[in-house]
């Protein structure tokens, strides 16, 4: 009998397994640890986030505080508060903590509204009710990459 492969996709590309038999590869499957794809996602994206730090440089400073904005380009509240997001950690943070950054940015804003009226555009959500963290929606990340970003690079989409 020859080789066996089997292909498995996975949201961070796809993971070849092959062997002998179907038996060698299930065995080969079944010694995998349970956090296996997860552990291999977070390597991967640990990798990938400097392209992100350079993705943003001119326009956010990442501070010990967390990320400030220093770009000198006029900007809604919403696009202020959507970088902020999107320069956060796992895209995520509290409105305190976004407030106290954009006043460390030089802005002024009524964050919780804003956050409120993000949330029903899809922009933003609580991952959890009972934290006070928001988080970017995939929605709301495309709208930061596409136009908020992009705009501030002078590309148009």
């Amino acid at each position: 009998m020859g080789r066996v492969e089997v292909k498995v996709k996975t949201s961070f590309g796809e993971i070849v397994v092959e062997g002998a038999s179907p038996q060698e590869i299930l065995s080969l499957l079944e010694s995998f640890p349970k956090d296996f794809t997860d552990n291999v996602s977070t390597i991967i994206s640990s990798k990938l986030a400097p392209s992100a730090v350079s993705q943003l440089k001119g326009i956010v400073e990442f501070t010990t505080e967390g990320p400030v904005l220093i770009t000198r380009e006029k900007l809604t509240h919403y696009e202020a508060i959507g970088l902020i997001l999107y320069a956060s950690e796992n895209r995520q943070n509290t409105a305190a903590q976004i407030q106290k950054l954009l006043e460390s940015s030089g802005i002024k804003c009524m964050v919780p509204a804003r956050l409120n009226e993000m949330t029903r555009r899809g922009q933003v959500f609580k991952p959890d009710p009972k934290k006070p963290e928001f988080k970017l929606t995939i929605q709301g990340e495309r709208w930061v990459e596409d136009e908020v970003l992009a705009r501030l690079r002078g590309k148009t989409v």
